[in-house]
């Protein structure tokens, strides 16, 4: 982990951002991406860090805790639900105070946003990843943004409503296949790209828990696969628990993740999950 925060940080963080992932993936282990929503209405931890400087703390104590990319999202897309969409003038006076300061961590920065002028703002503000929750399918401008920075893009599935009648691990790879086609297009180079199956969003629970039996499927596309099934809604179907209480829950389904192929696991919980993907490689390497 120090070897890819100096790369990261040795000549500045926007002149080193296309190679920020790259590098990391080098260490040879699944990363660890920790959440930050300066957000007053994510699902599971909205309003703790709308202030600036709580929201800066909490990205330092992640740093600490092993992350090795800090993921920043200033406007909530819950995905079951009740999200307060904000124009990007909103979006960015939630960053503005927030981005900088915690690219001067050290540690890669990504930004969660749909809409390219925020991901603009934030990548000429030292953020290294794109993370775009809706595959490069919304924006217009996204992919061209991307494609123009030659920074890594996480590319999520999702829907606007749940349709319990699909087969939805056809519907995700249908949808990496439109992705990976804008990004072509685009001039996205492929292996800049990350695919996210997107648990929890326009998913059934039933669902979200087959996109996680059936991962491997997505290995089709000989992509780095990233995972987020942090405090989901589908743990509170297998064992009634509130949000900040499926840490269980969120670690289970990250191991059998990584297990799986998974290279990147998307989490709340950062010490705990670290822990947890350290003594499972140590088991393993003890075989």
């Amino acid at each position: 982990m120090a070897l890819a925060r100096t790369i990261a940080t040795s000549n500045g963080a926007a002149t080193t951002a296309p190679d920020a992932l790259s590098a990391l993936f080098a260490l040879g282990r699944p990363l660890v991406m920790g959440i930050l929503n300066v957000t007053p209405d994510s699902f599971s931890d909205g309003g703790r860090f709308v202030d600036p400087a709580v929201a800066i703390a909490r990205a330092a104590e992640m740093t600490q805790q092993g992350a090795d990319i800090l993921d920043i999202g200033a406007e909530s897309t819950r995905p079951y639900g009740g999200s307060k969409p904000v124009g990007g003038d909103e979006e960015l006076a939630r960053l503005m105070p927030v981005l900088p300061e915690i690219v001067k961590l050290g540690v890669p920065v990504s930004i969660d946003t749909v809409k390219s002028s925020v991901a603009r703002w934030a990548l000429d503000h030292g953020a290294a990843i794109a993370n775009d929750v809706w595959g490069l399918q919304r924006a217009p401008d996204m992919a061209p943004l991307i494609a123009e920075r030659g920074v890594p893009v996480i590319v999520m599935h999702n829907r606007d409503s749940a349709d319990p009648s699909i087969d939805i691990v056809a519907d995700v790879i249908a949808f990496f296949s439109r992705s990976l086609e804008i990004a072509e297009r685009a001039g996205i180079a492929r292996e800049k790209i990350v695919l996210d199956p997107g648990i929890g969003f326009g998913k059934t629970p039933e669902q979200s828990l087959t996109c996680l039996a059936r991962l491997s499927e997505f290995k089709r596309f000989d992509l780095p696969l990233l995972v987020g099934a942090s405090r989901k809604r589908f743990i509170n179907t297998v064992t009634p628990s509130a949000p900040d209480e499926r840490i269980g829950g969120s670690i289970a389904s990250h191991l059998l993740a990584v297990a799986s192929g998974a290279a990147i696991i998307r989490a709340h919980d950062v010490k705990e999950t670290v822990q947890a993907l350290r003594v499972s490689a140590a088991i393993e390497a003890a075989r």
